[in-house]
């Protein structure tokens, strides 16, 4: 059944511009709520809390692990200490999971995709 997250919010990645308020700017463009930021697309995220975080909120980059070598995750302000069976199931398909606070996930993130590497994102708004 189709949703508002069957389309990508934008066709390519992105620099994260500016967050806070419970949205994020990037690309010309400001979006409220998480996002889900993929080498090809930047998505919503329906994730507003860490304990969310699982292999079906993040479908989307086990779908597209081949062209990924690091997921950060953005928890928001809260600590998380990721699953053991995610991180193992990301490591099979060579993906390394990196989680800290939103703030410093985008900081990591822009520069990642600065240094052109194969990054994704997944990014709890934050207030």
């Amino acid at each position: 059944m189709p949703n508002k997250t069957d389309a990508p919010h934008l066709p390519r990645s992105a620099p994260i511009e500016a967050y806070g308020k419970g949205g994020f700017v990037f690309g010309g463009m400001s979006h409220r709520g998480s996002l889900l930021c993929l080498p090809e697309a930047i998505w919503a995220w329906p994730v507003t809390a860490p304990h969310e975080i699982d292999k079906y909120s993040l479908q989307r980059v086990f779908s597209a692990a081949n062209g990924i070598d690091t997921l950060i995750v953005g928890t928001g302000t809260e600590v998380w200490l990721p699953p053991r069976e995610l991180r193992d199931a990301l490591r099979a398909l060579k993906v390394t999971l990196d989680a800290m606070q939103t703030g410093p996930a985008i900081r990591t993130y822009n520069i990642m995709i600065g240094e052109r590497r194969r990054v994704a994102a997944a990014l709890i708004a934050v207030p």
